[in-house]
């Protein structure tokens, strides 16, 4: 390969932005080197959510489009970028190009690249996920290379690999024709044929799906592209284990730490901090419950009218749910005072503990945070404990248990298997998407990412309403809410879960009160998970070392040696 690292030291004599060109001259690329530029946080933030939210993205639509590099998926994956406004990753799927829009885009690759390496290089799983979405990434950008786009990212990075001449390539036309499949003469006449030891490709000569002559494999673009590919994931696990390495040194300062740990976990769509579909009357709770609630919303109001009861965590999940979707905090009280009264909670203890805890997390108690109801990974990746019905219940329930819920729910016994299928293999909201389509007897155009979200496209399938267009240029994303941060970048707009990345710190004591509280009633013992404390919005008034930290220079070319 070419020797890149001796190149970028070069170019470390201009500016950090023609250093970075230096090292990325094709929108497909080897993540080589780490960029040595001057980052601030929100800089940082945004580049990492960005991409995660393209990852996350790539995910969906091969659950449901499992031939990685077919037409059908990349049309897909396209169809999505689009109404996502990813326009980076639009721009690097359309074949390599060098003018100025396709130079900032590979720099917001590049960038975001190692920013996420930190934040996926700490387990087993986290590493797993990131190389199987990034090779996603790099199979959608290099599928869109022309055979001339394809010979520049050969040259760039010195692969001894070569397009057969014509020549050669007439003399085994024959075949090549056999071994191909689906392939005509004209086929093989007008499409580039590589030249690969057979080692790399032994996958295809046990299939013989290749041409094979003295130790020569002769493969088409579409296996090459396996080719490559496999260089550019060893380079991805690599790299990972590289920056594992270097973790604790980063995470010496405990906002960059709680900045790289929260980043999985964090929600990146539309912003349902406070209600958009006016006001819900709590009478009409259970008939909305039973077509316009996810899953994990319907089990925990399903499992609070039978039994009055529902732990800390599940009360509060719930009723996050319940101020976003419309309900007054004055209607959520006589709601929840109802409910428990009718089990063993008497009239006093509730005004007393639980009506604090309703108000508070209606942002008028404690330290009047505006909480963020939970986004589908908070939902998933809260624990849950013995006696709690909170959660993602694709996740916690074991295969027979969710069909018989679904089926109990009225699914065929067809489409229940489906749904716990998708279920089975880990793609939680994929399943929540199927659950949708089957309930609403409709086709779903977007992935579920949010209960809020599921219960607003209920609503407007269920009125025969178009889904608005989210990213409209000019369009309000509620940038007064002090709980949550919108980014922008060329239209694409997004919304960090305040659940997870607090902009102020948490008032802990009513979680510490409820759960002392549940401990003593139940005799069961639930250990809390360490509050995440985020990073602070910089302001003018910030103490000097904390605005030092910010514009610090984050080098990371000493983090893959």
């Amino acid at each position: 390969m070419i020797n890149s690292r001796q190149n970028y030291l070069n170019a470390k004599r201009f500016s950090a932005d023609l250093a970075l060109e230096h090292i990325i001259p094709h929108n497909v690329c080897f993540y080589l080197i780490p960029p040595i530029v001057d980052l601030t946080i929100d800089e940082f933030e945004k580049l990492a959510l960005e991409r995660l939210k393209m990852l996350r993205l790539l995910e969906q639509v091969t659950a449901k489009n499992p031939k990685v590099s077919s037409d059908a998926w990349r049309e897909a994956v396209l169809a999505d970028v689009n109404q996502a406004g990813l326009r980076t990753y639009a721009k690097l799927a359309r074949g390599n190009l060098n003018d100025d829009v396709s130079k900032a885009a590979r720099r917001r690759d590049y960038l975001s690249h190692f920013i996420l390496r930190f934040a996926y290089c700490r387990s087993e799983e986290l590493r797993r996920w990131f190389v199987a979405r990034e090779m996603e990434l790099f199979k959608l950008k290099f599928g869109a290379l022309s055979s001339r786009d394809v010979k520049d990212f050969l040259e760039v990075y010195e692969l001894d690999y070569k397009p057969l001449p014509d020549e050669e390539k007439l003399e085994i036309s024959e075949q090549l024709c056999a071994s191909t499949s689906n392939a005509t003469r004209l086929k093989i006449e007008t499409q580039d044929f590589y030249a690969v030891h057979f080692t790399e490709v032994l996958n295809l000569v046990r299939d013989r799906k290749c041409f094979l002559k003295g130790g020569t494999a002769y493969i088409t673009p579409e296996h090459f592209a396996h080719v490559i590919g496999k260089k550019h994931q060893q380079l991805i696990e690599d790299g990972l284990k590289g920056h594992l390495r270097l973790l604790p040194t980063l995470e010496i300062d405990e906002r960059f730490s709680m900045l790289l740990k929260s980043i999985h976990t964090s929600y990146t769509g539309k912003n349902y901090t406070v209600a958009k579909t006016g006001c819900v009357p709590i009478e009409s709770l259970d008939q909305l419950a039973k077509k316009s609630f996810a899953l994990c919303m319907r089990n925990v109001h399903d499992t609070l009218r039978a039994t009055h009861h529902l732990k800390h965590v599940g009360r509060m999940q719930y009723t996050l749910f319940l101020k976003a979707i419309g309900v007054t905090m004055d209607d959520a009280l006589r709601f929840w005072r109802e409910e428990l009264t009718r089990g063993k909670v008497p009239i006093e203890k509730f005004e007393k503990e639980y009506a604090y805890a309703i108000r508070h997390n209606y942002g008028k108690e404690g330290s009047r945070i505006n909480y963020s109801p939970f986004s589908c990974m908070k939902v998933i990746t809260t624990p849950i404990g013995p006696g709690e019905t909170h959660g993602c219940p694709f996740k916690n329930l074991d295969p027979s248990t969710l069909k018989m819920k679904l089926t109990g729910y009225g699914l065929t016994t067809l489409d229940a298997d489906e749904v716990v299928g998708y279920a089975a293999k880990g793609h939680y909201q994929i399943a929540c998407g199927k659950y949708f389509e089957v309930v609403h007897e409709t086709k779903l155009e977007e992935g579920i990412n949010h209960p809020n979200q599921y219960f607003e496209l209920s609503q407007l399938t269920m009125e025969g309403k178009e889904r608005p267009k989210q990213n409209q240029p000019g369009r309000n994303r509620n940038h007064s809410q002090p709980n949550s941060q919108s980014t922008q970048d060329g239209g694409s707009s997004f919304v960090i879960d305040s659940s997870t990345l607090n902009g102020a710190e948490e008032d802990l004591e009513l979680w510490e009160i409820m759960e002392a509280k549940d401990k003593e009633a139940d005799g069961t013992i639930y250990e809390e998970p360490a509050p995440i404390v985020a990073k602070k919005q910089i302001s003018p008034n910030q103490s000097k070392s904390t605005q030092e930290w910010e514009d610090d220079d984050f080098d990371m070319l000493e983090f893959n040696e």
